[in-house]
């Protein structure tokens, strides 16, 4: 288990934006998935994503590490944000932009 931890804080301080997410980002596995990936896409951020269908043991991992029960899960800049439902109310708020441009120093498009 402290392996499969370590991969999470891995992969969450190495990118600025970590989606653990049902596929990957070329081919979403779910909506909610899908629909989280296209914000970021529309954002134009670089974010790196992890498939939690290919590996059991991260998707129950992740569960615990965040104490979130759903997928997709969004960190940004090392914090977890939330899931699809919340990822999307920041974007038509207006609220996740200034969070991801904060989170590459200022600019979204780096």
């Amino acid at each position: 288990m402290a392996d499969i931890i370590e991969k999470i804080e891995s992969a969450v301080k190495e990118n600025k934006v970590m989606i653990f997410m049902k596929g990957n980002r070329s081919l979403p596995q779910c909506g909610f998935s899908a629909a989280t990936v296209a914000i970021f896409e529309q954002l134009g951020v670089p974010f790196a994503t992890a498939d939690v269908l290919s590996d059991p043991e991260l998707r129950d991992a992740i569960k615990r590490y965040s104490n979130w029960p759903t997928i997709p899960q969004v960190f940004i800049d090392g914090k977890f944000v939330g899931g699809c439902d919340i990822i999307r109310e920041l974007h038509e708020t207006g609220e996740l932009e200034p969070i991801v441009k904060a989170a590459f120093g200022g600019s979204a498009h780096q």
